[in-house]
């Protein structure tokens, strides 16, 4: 299902970006929504003639598989809420688990598990941090050595996700223990430097949250969802 419901969102951005850019073409803006076959009847392009027919269309079959599109999605969604309701399976369980703490929403909490904590048990932090693709790729030859900054080697999937959580963390947990080391470390820094910090703070938060589910103790500092 997690991989399905990726797969549709991909393919409903690259449906509605080629929409965008059909319709600026044209110089046209128009919302895609359930007014937009009635709007494309109605828009006159800049000298006062409409749509070309062959566009015309095309948008609107455009529109159609847009339209199917979303509606896939939706009952995807819908399944997966359902089951977040139902299922005694261990994996929706750990979901919900992740789902009590602020900043991790359906779409994290569940890509998480399912494509990341949920198959494979991890021994140590290093695990974590490098199937992740988030752990450093150092280099050396002879005394020379540096660092090719992240390995990238793991799933991109997570590590995406990773990153985008790690803003959300700082902004909805500041009070963590994770969040602080961020502001007294990067925050201040260029924005390399947070740059840096920010891939740091979705490595750690990511072991935080493997702890998180094998012991049941939250990372330092955070709250949960009332």
């Amino acid at each position: 299902m997690n991989r399905e419901l990726l797969s549709l969102r991909q393919d409903r951005t690259r449906l509605t970006n080629r929409m965008h850019g059909l319709l600026a073409g044209q110089g046209i803006r128009l919302e895609l929504d359930a007014e937009f076959p009635r709007q494309l009847d109605t828009v006159a392009l800049w000298d006062g003639s409409p749509v070309p027919p062959r566009l015309h269309g095309r948008l609107l079959r455009e529109w159609l598989r847009l339209g199917v599109l979303s509606g896939q999605i939706r009952g995807l969604e819908a399944e997966r809420r359902d089951l977040l309701r139902t299922s005694e399976d261990e994996s929706v369980e750990r979901v919900r688990k992740l789902l009590a703490l602020r900043a991790i929403g359906i779409n994290s909490a569940w890509l998480f598990v399912m494509e990341f904590f949920g198959w494979r048990e991890f021994r140590n932090r290093r695990q974590v941090g490098a199937l992740a693709g988030l752990v450093s790729s150092p280099f050396a030859s002879g005394d020379t050595g540096r660092e090719f900054g992240i390995s990238k080697a793991g799933n991109r999937h997570i590590r995406a996700m990773a990153i985008e959580i790690a803003w959300s963390w700082l902004r909805f947990q500041p009070q963590s223990a994770l969040a602080q080391w961020y502001t007294r470390r990067f925050a201040h820094g260029s924005r390399r430097i947070r740059k840096i910090g920010i891939v740091a703070v979705a490595r750690r938060l990511l072991v935080e949250l493997w702890r998180y589910l094998e012991t049941g103790t939250p990372p330092t500092g955070a709250l949960l969802k009332a």
